[in-house]
């Protein structure tokens, strides 16, 4: 099958990026003809001062690249086209182009852009879905990137491209990364009976770890959503000395840096930005990870790493963590926003290598029955030829 894959990369890589460079490498492994349409949001850079405005309209609907796309539609003739991320660059105008051409579209719902500005019903430390009922409440409260002006530009894509139907109307199916994120595109809107589920998967398989691990692990962005801050706090609680590891960057390294020197957390330290295969290694030989998150992660590509990985997870008890994780079996749930709750979990973890390693056991159990490229190959090939059916 010829495959054009579609991706907008962001400026600071994640999650996002390595699916689609995944998928990519497992279509082609597979024998599978696959083109490549991508561009990069370091071109935002580039618009400064009255251009400004043109980015606004770029947003909404990027006319360069619906040509350029066209062109490639034309030449390479893809029996379905497969979009991760349109945002900012690309836009949804692509949509049409494969619609006149009539070739399908899949389209990977990495996140909530379509329904929530922000993309991560989250505001003010809490899950916030006020978004649901308007998209005006994102506007008042300026929820993207803290500017009123930025998330009016964002509601207005969204508005525009509602009143045109192009959801709907120009692509053939959505992909999920669960249940629990599938309930909730639903509940936007999106046609139940067009929202499949495919989880994320880790490829090449890293291995599993052959010892117990010397210490603790959170690794991803360093952003509110992310609650490594409830890591941080939790160490303060505890009673008995651990290593912890903090791999990632954001906008909350800075207070996250200042809160462990204040407290005097010696055993805490902050790595930043690593490689996708340094922070692999460094999962590979945690005793296990700690994913305190608390907005409605649609995935957790950290989940499925550490499970390959033989790397149990601790985590918060909500959303799609209660889905992946399960409780005593692969790992622990801990209460949100309780950072003492979360400190007894880590001690007990800590203190129990017997039980911490069976779960590793079963972590690496759950990803060769659910998270290796040979199990998702079948489920994504499924969704693309029930596409091209609709052709």
């Amino acid at each position: 099958m010829k495959i054009l894959l579609v991706h907008n990369t962001y400026q600071q890589p994640g999650g996002e990026d390595i699916v689609f460079q995944q998928e990519r490498r497992m279509l082609e492994h597979a024998g599978h003809q696959v083109i490549s349409f991508v561009k990069t949001n370091w071109d935002v850079q580039s618009y400064k001062g009255l251009r400004r405005v043109s980015l606004a309209k770029r947003t909404i609907w990027a006319s360069d690249a619906r040509q350029e796309l066209q062109r490639v539609l034309r030449q390479e003739k893809p029996q379905v086209v497969h979009v991760h991320n349109t945002f900012v660059m690309i836009s949804p105008s692509i949509y049409s182009a494969c619609a006149e051409a009539g070739i399908p579209v899949v389209q990977t719902l990495h996140n909530y852009r379509l329904f929530c500005p922000a993309a991560t019903f989250f505001r003010d430390g809490k899950v916030c879905e006020e978004c649901f009922q308007s998209l005006w409440h994102g506007i008042e409260h300026g929820c993207y990137h803290d500017s009123r002006a930025a998330t009016a530009v964002v509601a207005t894509m969204l508005v525009s491209h509602r009143v045109r139907n192009t959801w709907n109307r120009e692509i053939s199916y959505f992909v999920a990364l669960s249940e629990f994120a599938r309930s909730k595109f639903i509940e936007g809107g999106l046609p139940g009976d067009r929202v499949l589920v495919k989880p994320n998967f880790v490829y090449p398989d890293p291995g599993a770890r052959t010892g117990d691990g010397d210490y603790a692990l959170f690794l991803g962005r360093l952003s509110p959503e992310k609650r490594a801050s409830t890591v941080v706090a939790a160490w303060k609680h505890l009673k008995i000395p651990i290593p912890l590891r903090i791999i990632g960057a954001g906008p909350d390294q800075a207070k996250l840096q200042a809160q462990a020197a204040r407290d005097g957390l010696t055993n805490i330290r902050f790595e930043g930005h690593l490689p996708h295969d340094q922070a692999l290694a460094a999962i590979n030989h945690a005793r296990f990870m700690l994913i305190p998150s608390e907005w409605y992660e649609t995935f957790c590509m950290a989940i499925a790493e550490s499970y390959a990985c033989s790397t149990p997870v601790i985590c918060s008890r909500m959303g799609v963590m209660q889905e992946l994780v399960i409780d005593g079996r692969t790992g622990l749930h801990y209460t949100p926003s309780d950072p003492e709750d979360l400190a007894r979990k880590v001690e007990w973890a800590w203190t129990h290598p017997d039980e911490v390693r069976a779960m590793g056991k079963a972590a690496r159990a759950e990803y060769e029955a659910k998270y290796t490229a040979e199990k998702n190959y079948p489920i994504l090939m499924s969704i693309y030829e029930r596409a091209a059916s609709k052709a």
